[in-house]
């Protein structure tokens, strides 16, 4: 009995390990909210960023997104993949040049070849400006940077 229970303690803490790790790649707050509740499908169809709405959300992967309404939700809901930030949502030019995880500002972003893509711009700092300079060569190292994080 008393390596049964021992057992299932660690099937159960190691359930919750599995759990938790599913978001460590990803830049979300404590409550697992992706961009900062910025609406995904905003970026496409409006082309700007929109703060959404807990009104309107949606789970994908133990990630919660908001939008700023039913459509949006519905629109990600058939197609999830599609509207969710590369990266993990952390910043593109940070990934690609250094290969480090590195805060965003939401409202600072760039849709390439149909994948959203957003960038660190604080104190002075826009890292989309430094992007655009060289993304020829970062977009590729980004990618493969990437593959590098996750597998640790």
């Amino acid at each position: 009995m008393k390596n049964n229970n021992l057992l299932l303690w660690f099937l159960l803490f190691g359930l919750q390990l599995t759990a938790q790790n599913t978001t460590n790649d990803f830049n979300v707050d404590t409550n697992s909210l992706a961009v900062a509740g910025y609406d995904v499908v905003s970026y496409f169809n409006d082309q700007k960023a929109v703060k959404g709405s807990p009104a309107y959300t949606a789970q994908v992967a133990g990630i919660t997104y908001w939008f700023a309404n039913e459509k949006h939700q519905q629109d990600f809901l058939k197609n999830s993949s599609y509207y969710q930030p590369q990266y993990g949502g952390w910043c593109a030019y940070a990934v690609g040049k250094t290969g480090e995880k590195v805060e965003v500002d939401p409202k600072t972003f760039k849709i390439i070849n149909n994948k959203l893509y957003l960038f660190y711009n604080k104190y002075l700092t826009n890292t989309l400006k430094l992007w655009n300079k060289e993304e020829a060569t970062l977009l590729p190292q980004a990618d493969k940077n990437w593959k590098k994080i996750i597998q640790k």
